[in-house]
């Protein structure tokens, strides 16, 4: 096989994986939109911004780093944030052929393991919501009532393969930092993506490649999160009094 052959055998898998991260992500998200009062995308939106607010406190040295802020403000609001990310999946889906054409194997890999990440956060953000509802406290979220909902639902594993997909993830950006063609790519997709109502997903790219691009060698910055997400996943798990105080 040669080079040429073994690189579009590439695009080709990572567009499957695409697609159906894709279908797994919407099928959840259109899940909690079919409640006719709103209540499923309202309930999501209180962890979302829950477990945002943790982030953001869990992670104040980052933020306000100015070396570490940017890539730091893309993880909690372009990667893991509680806006609704439907739009955005709309575009991928709806220009995926596109993308494989225009784009190396690198950023349709780091797209594929966001898509990913993304997928299975909301597998696991639709069992909490469910937990709880079931313990009357989605409108009244703590400390106390999420640990107690995170460790009904369980799936370990899962949770692990979540923080491997966030380091994954950003090791996947730091490459694609590192490639400065990539920047002339996306400035040229710039106006023909916002003229075909793909903004979103033009936006994504952007911020990841420029956040990452400004921070340089990403070790520390993903080495510390990953170390904390796993003392909190082993917290939780273990059932500490006091988890959240890493």
């Amino acid at each position: 096989m040669d080079e040429t052959s073994g690189h579009e055998e590439e695009k080709i898998a990572l567009a499957a994986a695409l697609r159906h991260h894709l279908q797994d992500a919407q099928i959840l998200r259109e899940r909690a939109n079919a409640e006719g009062d709103g209540a499923g995308a309202r309930d999501r939106l209180r962890l979302r911004d829950w477990q945002a607010a943790r982030l953001a406190r869990c992670y104040t040295e980052l933020l306000a780093s100015e070396r570490y802020g940017r890539a730091a403000q893309f993880f909690l609001s372009d990667l893991y944030g509680p806006k609704d990310f439907s739009s955005r999946d709309e575009e991928v889906g709806r220009i995926l052929p596109t993308l494989v054409r225009m784009l190396p194997a690198s950023a349709l890999r780091t797209l594929a393991l966001a898509l990913e990440l993304d997928a299975l956060t909301e597998a696991l953000d639709a069992a909490m919501v469910g937990e709880l509802r079931a313990a009357g406290r989605i409108a009244t979220i703590d400390e106390d009532a999420y640990a107690a909902a995170y460790r009904r639902v369980g799936r370990r594993a899962e949770r692990e393969r979540q923080i491997a997909l966030i380091r994954g993830t950003g090791e996947a950006l730091e490459k694609l930092a590192g490639k400065a063609v990539l920047s002339g790519v996306l400035r040229l997709m710039r106006r023909p993506a916002h003229l075909a109502g793909l903004g979103e997903l033009q936006e994504f790219l952007e911020n990841g490649f420029a956040a990452f691009r400004h921070m340089g060698d990403a070790t520390d910055f993903l080495g510390c999160i990953e170390t904390r997400e796993r003392q909190l996943l082993a917290r939780l798990f273990d059932g500490s009094a006091t988890p959240f105080s890493l």
